[in-house]
């Protein structure tokens, strides 16, 4: 169990060698306040793609050593995307990171059948979140990728959440998949597709569904209703039936519940962080630092 923020980044802090981030488009001042923040701590080693001239004159700015990273020119974001696939199929990157460029030139390049480097399969978004309320962090997806995901994208989903919770050191991650039910409503899809989903087992993990939110998440509710399941108020992982629920579920989480977040794009060869333009400094930092864990331990 890891039991706040702090946790995750000591996991990784023990790691005995530095985690390489490559960042796409590098010429961002709060990415790279982000990144470089990182590798002070002596988590990560930066590469950085994309104008030189630049990213070095925000290095000067934040009194960072060119010593301290590798610069890569990049005329623009989509060349810049396709030389962090490269870089990661040949060995040298653990993550990626989106810089100052919007996402779709960035999943243009990973998806590419010819240079991309998603694996067979589903990529989906995985959010990390602790707040106070709950006793360990969890996870939920899909946040931004699958907008009304099929089952088979669901059951996608899933493992690669498990993949990513395995990677933290979570040996086997208790997943809810959530519904307004518990009983499987044929009129209700996502009741069937939870049903579905645990009756055909994923490896590695303990699946209920579907299952609230509230019995996921709260023993004493599930103790009120009589509902008996080891991902009873102790889930690792949320499976939300649509991208709008994600959303929504996560923003609630930090904006009113004083919680904090992480997030991560899986199913390439490598994580990739995404993190929102709004999305404060330390949830930045926390995704740097959630993307090299998982990386770092393919």
């Amino acid at each position: 169990m890891i039991r706040n923020f702090d946790e995750l980044k000591a996991l990784l802090a023990a790691c005995p060698v530095k985690r390489r981030i490559g960042v796409v488009a590098a010429q961002d001042g709060h990415t790279l306040e982000a990144v470089t923040h990182a590798a002070r701590d002596g988590l990560v080693f930066p590469t950085l793609i994309g104008d030189v001239e630049k990213i070095k004159e925000l290095l000067d700015r934040l009194e960072y050593p060119l010593s301290e990273a590798e610069l890569i020119p990049g005329r623009d974001p989509a060349e810049c995307a396709e030389t962090a696939c490269v870089l990661v199929k040949e060995g040298r990157l653990d993550c990626i990171m989106k810089g100052k460029t919007e996402t779709g030139p960035l999943m243009k390049a990973l998806v590419s059948r010819e240079k991309g480097i998603r694996r067979a399969g589903t990529m989906s978004m995985l959010a990390v979140m602790w707040t106070p309320g709950y006793h360990k962090i969890f996870g939920i997806t899909d946040v931004g990728l699958l907008t009304y995901p099929n089952r088979e994208q669901k059951q996608a989903a899933v493992e690669n959440a498990v993949s990513a919770f395995h990677a933290m050191g979570i040996a086997k991650p208790k997943v809810a998949i959530l519904a307004a039910v518990e009983t499987v409503n044929p009129k209700m899809p996502e009741c069937v597709d939870a049903a579905a989903i645990k009756e055909a087992g994923i490896p590695g993990c303990i699946i209920e569904g579907p299952i609230s939110y509230d019995l996921a998440m709260e023993r004493e509710a599930a103790e009120l209703k009589d509902y008996h399941s080891p991902v009873a108020g102790d889930a690792d992982i949320l499976v939300v039936p649509n991208i709008c629920c994600g959303n929504v579920a996560a923003k609630t989480i930090t904006s009113i519940s004083g919680g904090s977040t992480c997030g991560t794009v899986l199913g390439a060869m490598v994580p990739v962080c995404m993190t929102s333009r709004s999305a404060s400094a330390q949830d930045k930092y926390m995704s740097i630092v959630l993307n090299a864990l998982i990386g770092g331990a393919r």
